[in-house]
C-alpha cells in the first residue's frame, strides 16, 4: 500500500497501530483501519515493507522518497523503542534508497528530548493528530489534549526545523460545519506545511459506534462530508497550505466494519471534482441554449472533471440539456481553471 501524490514524495507507510497512545479515543479502531495488529513491527516486517517498495514500479529514484511511521503516537513510545524503529530504517536512508522519515504523533506528545532523537535519525516531517481546534469537541472525543497544545507543538517543531503536518477530522461529536470552519481558520493562522482531512466515520466496535446506535451521535452524510471538506480545502489551499489527503485509505479489514459516516473509496476524488465543477458552473449554458458543449481542462485533471463514474459529466448534461462531446486535455489550461466551450 503506497501513497503517491503529484509533485510529492513516494511515501511508504509503516503502521504502528495504537502504539504509544495513552488511551483510546472514542472513534479509534486503528487495527481495522491499518489492517495490522496493535503492536510495533519487528525488523523483518520493516525490511520486507521497504524492500517491496524499492521493487515496486512506483519507486523512482528521480522523485522524493520517504518512510513514514503512521497509526500510533510515535513520540509517546519509550525512547529506546523510538530509537530502535528509527535504526531499522536508517540503513535505507544512508544508502540513498529513501531520503527522509516522517512520523505522526499527538500535539501533547512532543518535547525537546524526543525531537532531538527524531532530528538525529533522519526525521524531516512530523504530523500532528490535531483533529480539532475546539476544546469542547476535543473533550467530547476524549482526546485529552487542547487546541493550545497544538499551537505549542507547532511552535516547537518549527524551532527544531521540522516540516509540520496537521490532521483534522470534520464531523466529530459536538462539531458542526460552522465550528469546523473555525478550526480551519485557526489552522490557517498556524501555517503548517500540509493538512490532511479525515471525515469522521463510525467503525464497528468503537465507543462512537455505541453512541451512534444509542442515538447520541449523528455522523455526517456523504454529501455533507464532501461539502465541508471542499470548503476546508479551498480555504487552506487558498492560504498556501496544501491538502495532501482527504478520506481514509481503504484496507481489507475495513470491509463491512464502517457502520455510518461519509465513507467513500474515492472520497478525495469526489471533493476535487466538486471544486472543479464549481469553477465551470457559472459558465455553463442555460438549458436549451446549445446542443453540445466541450470542456477543456489541464491534462492532470481530466478524470477529476469527469467525476467519479462520470458523475460531473452527467450533472452538466442534466443541467444544460446539452451533450458533453469531449473533455479535452489541454496543456495550455492551468490546473484548477477548466473552460467551457459551445460545440
Amino acid at each position: 500500500m503506497f501513497e503517491e501524490r503529484t509533485r510529492k514524495p513516494l511515501i511508504v507507510p509503516i503502521f504502528i497501530p495504537f502504539q504509544g497512545c495513552p488511551h483510546r479515543c472514542v472513534y479509534c479502531e486503528q487495527e481495522k483501519i491499518t489492517d495490522q495488529p496493535a503492536q510495533a513491527p519487528d525488523r523483518a516486517f520493516v525490511e520486507h515493507t521497504l524492500e517491496r517498495a524499492i521493487r515496486s514500479p512506483k519507486y523512482d529514484p528521480g522523485r522524493g522518497r520517504e518512510i513514514a511511521f503512521y497509526g500510533g503516537t510515535f513520540t509517546r513510545l519509550p525512547l529506546e523503542k523510538m530509537r530502535e524503529l528509527l535504526r531499522m530504517v536508517s540503513p535505507y536512508i544512508r544508502k540513498g534508497w529513501f531520503q527522509s522519515v516522517r512520523v505522526s504523533t499527538r500535539p501533547d506528545g512532543v518535547d525537546e528530548e524526543r525531537l532531538e532523537v527524531l532530528k538525529t535519525h533522519g526525521v524531516s516531517t512530523v504530523e500532528l493528530g490535531t483533529q480539532s481546534m475546539n476544546d469542547r469537541v476535543l473533550a467530547l472525543t476524549r482526546r485529552n489534549h487542547t487546541a493550545e497544545d497544538t499551537v505549542k507543538a507547532v511552535r516547537l517543531l518549527r524551532k527544531f526545523g521540522f516540516q509540520t503536518g496537521i490532521q483534522l477530522m470534520p464531523g466529530l461529536p459536538g462539531d458542526s460545519e460552522i465550528t469546523f470552519m473555525e478550526t480551519v481558520e485557526e489552522v490557517v493562522k498556524l501555517q503548517p506545511d500540509l493538512v490532511r482531512l479525515y471525515p469522521t466515520v463510525v467503525i464497528r466496535g468503537t465507543e462512537l459506534a455505541r453512541w451512534f446506535e444509542e442515538g447520541h451521535y449523528q455522523p455526517l452524510q456523504l454529501e455533507e462530508g464532501v461539502r465541508v471538506c471542499m470548503k476546508s480545502c479551498k480555504r487552506l489551499e487558498g492560504a498556501g497550505i496544501p491538502v495532501t489527503r482527504m478520506g481514509l485509505m481503504g484496507s481489507p479489514s475495513l470491509k463491512g466494519q464502517i457502520v455510518a459516516g461519509p465513507w467513500h473509496e474515492a472520497f478525495g476524488h469526489l471533493v476535487r471534482s466538486e471544486i472543479l465543477f464549481e469553477k465551470i458552473e457559472p459558465h455553463l449554458p442555460r438549458n436549451g441554449q446549445t446542443p453540445k458543449i466541450r470542456l477543456r481542462v489541464s491534462p492532470q485533471e481530466v478524470s477529476l472533471l469527469r467525476g467519479h463514474k462520470n458523475a460531473v459529466i452527467k450533472r452538466v448534461e442534466s443541467m444544460t440539456g446539452a451533450g458533453v462531446v469531449e473533455v479535452f486535455p489541454d496543456p495550455s489550461v492551468p490546473k484548477g481553471s477548466p473552460r467551457v466551450e459551445w460545440a
